[in-house]
């Protein structure tokens, strides 16, 4: 007879995901061993393949989450306009520095497969920034209006390379930077 599923199944997932993602970026997804993984999370190496049944797979439920909740967020914060979309995004990175960092470092080592929905993801993203960059510069054409978007996530994306928190501007304080920042270029672009 199958085994059931634990009670705590989704808590100790999250866990491991969140365990694991710290591990990947702090010793690089490619050198990361599931091992390495387990033992930084704290559970055996049984219990993690319990789970997950790859590196592969593990990586991908990382980012799948993270991505999927970015979309949400964003989705949710849209209505407020770009500063509001800036401030979200800040507030949604500011626990998710390590899943941030292997959506930049990572992403590419996965299977064509695997990578194909999370890219999806990342692109709705960009289409909803897009959106609201749109909403402030109706007439920048095609080419501007992409160069403009991705400066915007450029602006957003290595805010975790930098800050300390505790010193100098909070998240919130920078996300207000950024969105005066942002309009004031998106109006002389």
């Amino acid at each position: 007879m199958p085994r059931g599923i634990a009670k705590d199944h989704d808590e100790k997932r999250a866990a491991l995901r969140k365990g694991a993602a710290a591990y990947f970026a702090t010793h690089g997804y490619d050198r990361a061993s599931m091992t390495g993984a387990a033992r930084d999370c704290g559970v055996s190496k049984a219990l993690i393949y319990h789970y997950y049944d790859s590196k592969e797979a593990l990586l991908f439920d990382i980012l799948d989450t993270h991505l999927s909740e970015l979309v949400d967020v964003v989705d949710d914060a849209k209505s407020e306009g770009l500063p509001g979309l800036i401030r979200a995004i800040l507030a949604a990175y500011e626990d998710a520095d390590a899943e941030h960092k292997l959506q930049l470092d990572a992403l590419a080592t996965l299977p064509p497969e695997m990578q194909t929905p999370l890219i999806t993801l990342q692109r709705r993203l960009v289409a909803i920034m897009s959106d609201a960059v749109t909403s402030e510069r109706p007439d920048l054409p095609p080419d501007r209006l992409r160069a403009v978007t991705m400066t915007v996530f450029g602006i957003l994306n290595w805010f975790y390379m930098w800050h300390r928190p505790g010193k100098g501007l909070s998240r919130a304080a920078y996300a207000d930077l950024a969105a005066e920042f942002v309009r004031g270029g998106i109006a002389a672009a």
